[in-house]
């Protein structure tokens, strides 16, 4: 795929005007499809999740609400390729087009708590069409957790370089769905999705999950490797 045009431009901004790392970025996979999975805290996530990596088969879901900005829809739309999604509805057409992209062996980032958290930093609770497009593509799951472009605007004020931290984490497989019990086979799933974004994160920007038992034990199997 090819790079969009202001791909190059806006990744390189984003180097000179923040301090900007990734860590663990050596875990992207260079090839295949993959559903990038992370937390979202700020309108600017998605190009600083696109500067994460050198693959050119980005794609990001993006709530269909940001169309009615036509600067912002201009950027998103020249530095990536966008799957417009409804995040009202059961956005069929969406998700096939995710599947397909999926199938083809490209990268699609998307937000499962499904919106912003405004007024905070901390996880939402997860919606469950991560697992279930997952499952359905049998790609790998990559988390990852973004800190500090809730801050960036602040920054910028203030003339200084606001600092932003992508970590990334191990990519993974969900067991097997559960055809006997689908439901609670996609909350397990959701939960194990919204651990693995959690456990990459400060404890302040782990909201709803801040106590789960599963984020607990994965604190403890990453404690124990280091």
């Amino acid at each position: 795929m090819p790079r969009k045009p202001l791909n190059k431009v806006v990744v390189s901004l984003i180097k000179v005007i923040t301090r900007y790392q990734v860590l663990n970025g050596e875990r992207i996979p260079p090839t295949g499809g993959l559903l990038m999975t992370t937390n979202h805290i700020s309108r600017l996530d998605v190009p600083f999740l696109i500067a994460m990596t050198d693959r050119t088969d980005l794609v990001a879901l993006v709530a269909k609400k940001y169309q009615k900005k036509p600067f912002f829809k201009w950027i998103l739309e020249n530095i990536s390729t966008i799957i417009w999604v409804d995040r009202d509805t059961m956005d069929f057409s969406a998700v096939r087009e995710v599947l397909n992209r999926l199938n083809m062996g490209d990268v699609v980032g998307l937000t499962p708590e499904g919106t912003r958290s405004h007024g905070a930093v901390g996880l939402l609770e997860g919606k469950q069409g991560a697992a279930v497009m997952a499952a359905q593509a049998s790609v790998p799951i990559l988390p990852v957790g973004i800190v500090g472009t809730d801050k960036v605007y602040d920054g910028w004020i203030k003339l200084r370089r606001p600092p932003v931290t992508i970590r990334v984490g191990e990519p993974y497989y969900l067991p097997d769905m559960d055809r006997d019990d689908r439901q609670a086979w996609l909350a397990r799933s959701t939960d194990e999705i919204m651990c693995q974004i959690a456990a990459l994160l400060p404890p302040e920007y782990r909201g709803f999950y801040a106590e789960h038992p599963r984020l607990q034990e994965l604190l403890a199997e990453s404690a124990s490797e280091t």
